[in-house]
C-alpha cells in the first residue's frame, strides 16, 4: 500500500514539474506573434511613415531649389524659413549665408530682426490682456495716459486701444517715426501728439503708424504694471518654449548665430551691422527671433496651444477692423486677391484661386527694419503657416508667400496618388 502511495506521489511530482516548466517556457517567436497581431495597422503605419518621408524630401528639395535660385540670381543672401501644418512643424531651416563674405550658413536657429512682424505679437497680447480683464480694447487711451492728447479734447476722448492697434487713430502716415528711430522713449513720444492735427476721426481711416501703434505698450504698462518685454515673455515666449526670442540690441549682437543685415552695392552685397533702433518701440518693431521659434509662434496662432490661449480668445485680432483700399500693394496683386483689411497688428486678406475654388482667408504681415525683410502668413482654413526671414532687401518678398503656398499645396495634395504607389 505504501509503495502504491509512493508510486502515485512520484507521478504527481513529475506532472507538477512538467506543468511548471511548460508554463515558464516562451518560444522565441512569441513576441513576434504578439506584435504582429494587427498586421493591417502595422501596414498602415508603415505607409504613413513612408508617405511622410516622401513629402518631407520633396518639400526640402523644392525649397532648396527655390532659394538657391534666389541666391544665385543675387536676390537674397540668406533666409530662415519655417512652415507649420496642423500640429506639426514640417520645416524649420535656413538657406544661404549669414554674411555675404562669410562662410557660416543660415539654419533654423539663426537669429533675425522681425521688424513690423512684431505688431502681430502686440495685437495678440492685447487680446490676452482683455481675456484676463486687465484692459479692454474699447478702453480710452486717455484714461490710461492723462498726458496723451491728439486733436481737441473731444477727439482725444474718442481714441480707443483698438484704434492704436489698427492704425485708425486718424494720425498722418508714419507720424513721429523719426522720433522712434532717434531713440526717444515711448512715454515721451506719447505726450507729443498734441502738436499733430488729425486727418480723420478715430476709426474712420487707415494710416500706417509705428509711433502711435507703440503707444499701446504704454497703455499695457499702465494697465498691468509690467513692461511689454515682461508681458510677452511671461504670457507667450516662456510657455511656448520660444527660447531664442529677445527684445534688445545687446542680446542680438552678443548672439553668435545671427544673420547680419545687408545693403546692395551694385550687383553685389555689403554686410552692415545691426542697429539699435526700434527697441524703444518693441510693440511696433523690436522683436528678434529665429525660424524655429517662429514655427512655434505660428503653431500657437493656429490654435494648437489652447492651454496658453484659445483660438476664440484670439479671434478678434484677425477680424478686419478697417478696409485696406486700392490694388497697388504687393499683397493686393497676389493671384485671386479679393479684399484686404487690417485687424489688430495683422492684415487680413481673402483670395479665391479660381471660380470653382473656395474663398480663402490669410492672416499676414510684412516686416522691414535695419535692412532685414520678412514675411509671415497663416492660412487658417488650411491650418497652415509660413514665415520667411531675409537678411537684406529683396523683391522676392512680394511673391514668396504665394510661391511657398503653391509648393506646399502641390506636394501635400498628392496624398492619394503617393499612398497608392507605396
Amino acid at each position: 500500500m505504501s509503495r502504491t502511495k509512493l508510486f502515485f506521489g512520484a507521478i504527481i511530482m513529475v506532472l507538477l514539474l512538467f506543468v511548471l516548466t511548460a508554463s515558464s517556457f516562451k518560444p522565441e517567436h512569441s513576441k513576434a506573434i504578439i506584435s504582429d497581431s494587427n498586421p493591417v495597422k502595422t501596414l498602415a503605419e508603415k505607409r504613413e511613415i513612408k508617405l511622410y518621408n516622401i513629402r518631407q524630401k520633396a518639400l526640402k528639395d523644392a525649397l532648396t531649389d527655390y532659394f538657391n535660385k534666389a541666391i544665385t540670381s543675387g536676390d537674397i543672401v540668406g533666409a530662415g524659413v519655417s512652415i507649420v501644418s496642423g500640429d506639426s512643424v514640417i520645416l524649420s531651416d535656413g538657406y544661404g549665408k549669414r554674411s555675404y563674405n562669410g562662410s557660416e550658413m543660415v539654419d533654423g536657429e539663426t537669429l533675425f530682426r522681425l521688424g513690423s512682424i512684431s505688431k502681430g505679437f502686440t495685437g495678440v497680447l492685447a487680446a490676452n490682456l482683455e481675456r484676463e480683464g486687465k484692459l479692454r480694447l474699447k478702453d480710452k487711451v486717455a484714461d490710461y495716459l492723462p498726458n496723451f492728447h491728439f486733436g481737441n479734447q473731444q477727439n482725444t476722448q474718442k481714441i480707443e486701444v483698438a484704434h492704436l492697434l489698427s492704425h485708425t487713430t486718424g494720425t498722418p502716415y508714419h507720424s513721429y517715426t523719426d522720433l522712434v528711430e532717434a531713440g526717444y522713449s515711448m512715454s515721451i513720444i506719447s505726450e507729443k501728439f498734441d502738436k499733430i492735427s488729425p486727418i480723420a476721426v478715430p476709426g474712420a481711416q487707415y494710416s500706417y503708424q509705428n509711433a502711435m501703434f507703440s503707444v499701446s505698450q504704454e497703455v499695457m504698462f499702465k494697465a498691468t504694471g509690467k513692461d511689454i518685454q515682461t508681458l510677452l515673455t511671461d504670457k507667450f515666449f516662456t510657455p511656448l518654449g520660444m527660447n531664442s526670442v529677445s527684445m534688445d540690441h545687446q542680446t542680438l549682437i552678443n548672439t553668435e548665430n545671427i544673420a547680419l543685415p545687408h545693403i546692395r552695392r551694385g550687383n553685389s552685397w555689403r554686410t552692415i551691422l545691426p542697429r539699435d533702433n526700434y527697441y524703444n518701440a518693441i510693440a511696433a518693431g523690436g522683436i528678434n527671433a529665429n525660424s524655429k521659434d517662429m514655427a512655434k509662434w505660428m503653431r500657437f496662432l493656429l490654435g494648437h496651444n489652447p492651454e496658453v490661449m484659445s483660438k476664440d480668445a484670439m479671434a478678434q485680432v484677425f477680424k478686419p477692423f478697417v478696409e485696406l483700399k486700392g490694388h497697388r500693394k504687393y499683397y493686393q496683386k497676389w493671384k485671386g486677391h479679393l479684399t484686404s483689411g487690417y485687424g489688430l497688428g495683422w492684415r487680413i486678406h481673402t483670395l479665391k484661386e479660381n471660380e470653382n475654388a473656395p474663398e480663402e482667408t490669410i492672416w499676414h504681415h510684412g516686416g522691414s527694419v535695419n535692412n532685414y525683410r520678412n514675411e509671415i502668413a497663416l492660412f487658417p482654413d488650411s491650418d497652415l503657416g509660413i514665415c520667411v526671414l531675409i537678411n537684406g532687401p529683396s523683391e522676392l518678398v512680394k511673391t514668396v508667400i504665394p510661391d511657398l503656398r503653391a509648393i506646399v499645396k502641390s506636394i501635400y495634395e498628392q496624398e492619394i496618388k503617393i499612398a497608392t504607389s507605396i
